[in-house]
């Protein structure tokens, strides 16, 4: 049997008022993911383990079956795996987000969704006046980018940008945390702290002159006018998923996000780039649902990654929230449904979210998420839709992190 694991980040939510006390997953048109959850079988996941933070990083790893406690090294590493810079054993990497700030606080996370082309002049332009030996400014995808210390301490507190939207910057920034076993040779979690702050603080004088910005501000667009660092760490030790399930001899992930590629690299699976995949609502679904059919047709396993839901939750957008939830279920779930349906070899399919992200919050939850399983030959539970409140009901019951994936396997 094959598997094929389709994630829609971010997509579960709380109920709202303004859509009848819902969540955009019961109001949403979803009649392909209800079926599969009539057909199939339900329950809820926890994916984030006590005492990390309800980031993707977490909860994606959790879900293709690794122990966070193990293997958990920040979102940093991740992406400069997927750009495929290969860290040394004394680099620390950090993600970089270029972000927008107005009137002392952040306006937004992604720099008023900054273009991948803008990015990468900006990204350079940093390198060049503030990169040296122990500093690097490596370009990744859209406002996500990557920052490498030689020699930095990961043992330092950071704040996502996405969750403190309409916050403070200034109270926000790095601060030193405790070593428990410091390493001669690297910086200490102050000074390291106080090198990214200093980063930072440079970087907003930088890219507030750079002409992107300027034609951006005369236009009454939003600027990327700062860098912000978050989730240090040193090199991940990962085995690969062929090494934790015999089952997957071989698999794929599809996403446009640089972090889930790195998990996927770690893990053992081929990337698969898909022409016009951006993170956001204007996704390539029809392309990441052919790309997704076409790597069941030759491998085990297929992990499916669509960002949109989760950058709509952070914006506060519902009616674009239901959007991306009803674009994943026509253009994502039906094509693929409708093609594996009629194959000899049986596929699996399963549905999920990663975590929560609210649009009345606009940032990550620690909650179980709602999921379903079908393939052909499954025994149904009483489950009729698939949303957080009937997931409560199925068959599965409430899972914890690795359970998912073995679950999934043993189906």
């Amino acid at each position: 049997m094959k598997h094929i694991i389709i994630l829609g980040d971010g997509m579960a939510d709380h109920a709202i008022e303004r859509i009848g006390g819902q969540t955009p997953l019961q109001h949403a048109d979803t009649p392909y993911m209800d079926m599969l959850a009539r057909k199939g079988r339900t329950g809820r996941l926890i994916t984030v383990p006590e005492g990390f933070p309800p980031g993707s990083e977490v909860a994606n790893t959790a879900i293709m079956g690794y122990d966070l406690n193990k293997v958990y090294e920040g979102r940093g590493p991740l992406e400069a795996a997927s750009i495929g810079y290969e860290m040394q054993p004394d680099d620390m990497a950090i993600r970089c987000n270029i972000i927008c700030l107005a009137d002392g606080r952040i306006k937004n996370h992604h720099g008023g969704h900054l273009s991948t082309e803008d990015a990468d002049q900006l990204v350079k332009y940093l390198d060049s006046h503030l990169g040296n030996d122990r500093v690097r400014f490596i370009t990744g995808i859209q406002y996500r980018h990557l920052l490498v210390i030689k020699g930095g301490n990961k043992h330092i507190v950071c704040s996502p940008p996405h969750d403190h939207p309409d916050e403070e910057w200034r109270p926000l920034l790095v601060k030193a945390g405790d070593d428990p076993d410091p390493v001669s040779g690297r910086l200490t979690p102050q000074a390291t702290a106080d090198l990214i702050n200093d980063l930072i603080l440079r970087s907003q004088v930088l890219l507030s002159a750079h002409p992107i910005n300027v034609a951006r501000r005369a236009a009454g667009h939003d600027e990327a006018n700062s860098i912000w660092p978050w989730s240090p760490g040193y090199r991940p030790s990962m085995q690969t998923i062929a090494q934790l399930f015999p089952e997957v001899r071989s698999g794929s992930v599809i996403s446009a996000v640089d972090l889930i590629k790195g998990i996927g690299h770690y893990a053992g699976l081929r990337i698969v780039e898909v022409e016009g995949a951006t993170g956001l609502a204007d996704t390539n679904y029809e392309g990441k649902a052919a790309a997704a059919i076409d790597a069941l047709r030759h491998e085990d396993f297929v992990f499916l990654h669509v960002e949109a839901s989760d950058e709509a939750g952070h914006d506060g957008d519902l009616a674009l929230k239901m959007r991306t939830i009803e674009y994943l279920d026509h253009r994502i779930v039906e094509p693929i449904y409708n093609e594996v349906k009629t194959w000899d070899e049986p596929v699996c399919i399963a549905v999920l979210p990663d975590h929560p992200t609210p649009v009345e919050i606009r940032t990550h939850v620690n909650e179980p998420v709602p999921f379903l399983i079908w393939h052909r030959d499954i025994v149904p539970d009483d489950v009729e839709r698939y949303d957080e409140v009937s997931c409560v009901r199925g068959g599965y019951g409430l899972l914890r992190l690795e359970q998912f994936m073995q679950t999934l396997m043993n189906a």
